[in-house]
């Protein structure tokens, strides 16, 4: 019930401005935090989407919540790290719905180590889903993208993927690298009508950060009160993230690829 309201609250349900009507979305990482949120917006927007992640009861949840409110979804169980598994959810997201128009790297995972704890087999999956995750993901939607002329790709990165952070050697290695890679994409592809650009969250209240608390060993108040002292005193929500998503796969954002859009309450300009 909860996700239904949020998808239809303030009265906006599928009659609202919809920036992306008609268009096909695959995002991953979709279940919760960003990407579900980014999933009810985009639909609201007239959206087809498909999400990926492996959590197949919170995927279902996602994906019942759009199409109770008269959109189309559909859930896709998918390892981002394994080749074969982007591809089939690029090939089972062209059956359903024709086309994919916009890929949203989201899926990411967080371990809040230094070189000295970090331990290779935590460096490995940081960087092989966020990193190689959205590398494989985008390989696999491009040639359709290129053949229609038309496409946006959207790679999540972070705040930590343009400065340093804390115990993070690992998971600032992965965004950094996903930050030049969405430039690198942007040049080899924008001839070929791709766009492709890279979101850089700061913290945001979603799944990751309480858990990142809880690694850290610290009580959720004192954490929160850390982030406080960012210059907008407060974190992030989903939603606010989602929205900065929805300006880079709408054509509001056309004449923008190769960008590392920041949102992150100012934290990175501290």
């Amino acid at each position: 019930m909860s996700l239904r309201v949020s998808l239809v609250s303030r009265g906006e349900g599928f009659l609202s401005k919809m920036r992306l009507a008609h268009q096909v979305a695959l995002i991953t990482g979709g279940t919760s935090g960003i990407g579900e949120a980014t999933a009810l917006l985009f639909a609201r927007e007239g959206a087809k989407v498909a999400i990926t992640g492996r959590n197949e009861t919170r995927g279902h949840a996602v994906t019942a919540a759009i199409l109770e409110a008269g959109g189309a979804a559909i859930f896709l169980r998918t390892d981002v790290r394994r080749a074969a598994e982007c591809e089939r959810a690029v090939g089972e997201t062209l059956d359903r719905f024709g086309r994919v128009d916009i890929l949203f790297n989201n899926a990411g995972i967080f371990y809040p180590h230094d070189t000295l704890e970090c331990s290779e087999q935590e460096w490995d999956e940081q960087i092989d889903i966020n990193l190689k995750g959205a590398f494989l993901m985008s390989k696999s939607a491009l040639p359709g993208m290129i053949a229609r002329g038309r496409g946006v790709i959207i790679n999540n990165s972070s705040g930590w993927g343009i400065v340093g952070g804390d115990k993070a050697v690992a998971y600032c290695a992965s965004k950094g690298g996903v930050v030049l890679m969405t430039k690198a994409m942007a040049i080899d592809h924008g001839r070929q009508g791709v766009r492709v650009n890279c979101i850089c969250p700061g913290d945001v209240e979603t799944p990751m950060l309480p858990q990142d608390a809880k690694m850290r060993g610290l009580k959720w108040q004192d954490y929160l009160a850390g982030c406080a002292n960012r210059p907008m005193g407060r974190v992030g929500t989903a939603e606010e993230i989602a929205r900065a998503v929805l300006f880079l796969a709408s054509d509001d954002s056309s004449f923008m690829t190769g960008a590392a859009l920041v949102v992150d309450g100012g934290g990175t300009a501290d």
